[in-house]
């Protein structure tokens, strides 16, 4: 997968995501796993517009 820019406010990346999740045991609940990601990369704390670009990664990244 090629790294390109989620979240430009915060500069956070695809490879970002991807890390943030490296440690997670269970994929189970999107949501909790945004909250997880967020707090790790800061992703959608500037103008929040990345958020759904976030979700849809991280529900990408669980289906592989």
């Amino acid at each position: 997968m090629e790294n390109y820019t989620i979240c430009n406010c915060k500069q956070v990346t695809y490879a970002d995501v991807e890390n943030a999740l490296h440690n997670e045991t269970k994929f189970e609940n999107v949501e909790k796993l945004f909250e997880d990601v967020q707090k790790i990369t800061k992703c959608s704390t500037g103008c929040g517009g990345c958020h759904d670009k976030i979700m849809a990664t991280i529900s990408e990244i669980m289906s592989r």
